[in-house]
């Protein structure tokens, strides 16, 4: 068949997902998802998109407090001690299995970013969702598995793994761990759909979400078969780290580096029709973050701070904000996470009390 541009298109198995190829005269082939076009290897006529995933050891306090909250669209698989990790890619599966002698997976979702954070940062982006009730009781699991005094109140920084569209299995649903896990994994072990063990295991997470209801995958259900990345639906919490880290935990404006100063903010609020994307967002100092709420500073669509005169008008001061007034604000390096010019002209023309 033929795309609108009359090229060629070949379909690979539409009957389980609707992967669109189209092969290029110098060899390069293209896999299109969602209308996004993607490069992978050609290989012969019929090229595999391949994806890692990743099998975790999890607490079982931690799944069962989750597994109760239905609600979640995001959780962070968070470890006592800051660690990096690099094992997958933004949109691959990120699976969590239960100690043993349960060596089952257990559930899972979407891995969309991993960070180090202050527990108590975390405390504040996650909530219950870090799989804990209480800030207190997060700093009591971390400090046992850290095995540090009870009587240590550092804001201990830990390493989070952020998890869009969590799906937590009954019972009856545990998948059995593959035959080549070992016994001596303590943490995590990276599958890859390329070998026969990650594809199996593809293939056995996404039956299984076809058959069941989970409220967080609904979107993604008609989605799995052949092995593919998954756009993350970007929750608050997951707004806010990124927002943090592409600013380099920095204020756009002032450039104040105290973290627990910091707010990311919504250039166009989510219930305005904003998104929790990245170009949506500007990480501000908390008083620099009220008064852009309030419609009282902006940004212009050339990343210059505004002032409004209300702000002397209405509380007789405000010196300090007006001696940044039309200063440059300092943007992320990376083109793709800079603000929005779309959403600062909204700003400016729905918000701004200029």
């Amino acid at each position: 068949m033929t795309d609108p541009t009359g090229q060629t298109v070949l379909n690979h198995d539409q009957t389980e997902i609707d992967n669109r190829y189209r092969v290029q005269q110098d060899g390069t082939c293209f896999a299109y998802f969602d209308g996004q076009r993607c490069p992978i290897p050609a290989q012969g006529a019929n090229p595999t998109v391949t994806i890692k995933l990743v099998v975790a050891v999890t607490d079982g306090n931690w799944y069962q407090l989750l597994r109760q909250r239905q609600d979640l669209d995001e959780v962070n698989f968070w470890s006592p001690s800051p660690t990096n990790f690099k094992a997958l890619d933004r949109g691959e599966l990120f699976l969590f299995k239960l100690h043993a002698p349960n060596n089952f997976i257990v559930g899972g979702g979407i891995f969309t970013y991993a960070s180090t954070l202050p527990c108590s940062l975390a405390w504040e982006a996650f909530g219950e969702a870090n799989g804990a009730r209480s800030l207190e009781d997060m700093r009591a699991l971390i400090s046992r598995y850290r095995r540090a005094d009870s009587h240590d109140r550092s804001d201990f920084k830990i390493g989070c793994r952020i998890l869009t569209q969590p799906f937590f299995l009954d019972r009856s649903d545990w998948i059995p761990v593959p035959a080549n896990w070992s016994p001596n994994i303590v943490r995590i072990k990276t599958y890859d759909t390329a070998e026969r063990e990650g594809l199996e295991l593809w293939k056995e997470v996404s039956d299984l979400l076809g058959r069941r209801q989970f409220p967080a995958m609904q979107k993604e259900r008609e989605r799995f078969g052949k092995p593919i990345l998954i756009e993350p639906r970007l929750g608050q919490g997951a707004f806010r780290v990124l927002v943090t880290d592409i600013y380099s935990r920095r204020c756009a404006v002032t450039q104040e580096k105290t973290l627990p100063a910091l707010e990311a903010a919504h250039i166009r609020p989510y219930k305005e029709g904003g998104e929790h994307k990245e170009r949506n967002g500007l990480l501000l100092r908390r008083d620099i973050h009220s008064l852009f709420d309030a419609g009282l500073v902006t940004v212009t669509p050339d990343f210059r701070f505004e002032v409004s005169p209300q702000i002397k008008e209405e509380f007789g001061n405000g010196r300090e904000y007006y001696g940044l007034h039309g200063r440059p604000i300092k943007t992320p390096s990376t083109d793709s996470h800079r603000p929005d010019r779309e959403a600062l002209i909204w700003h400016n023309e729905n918000c701004f009390r200029g």
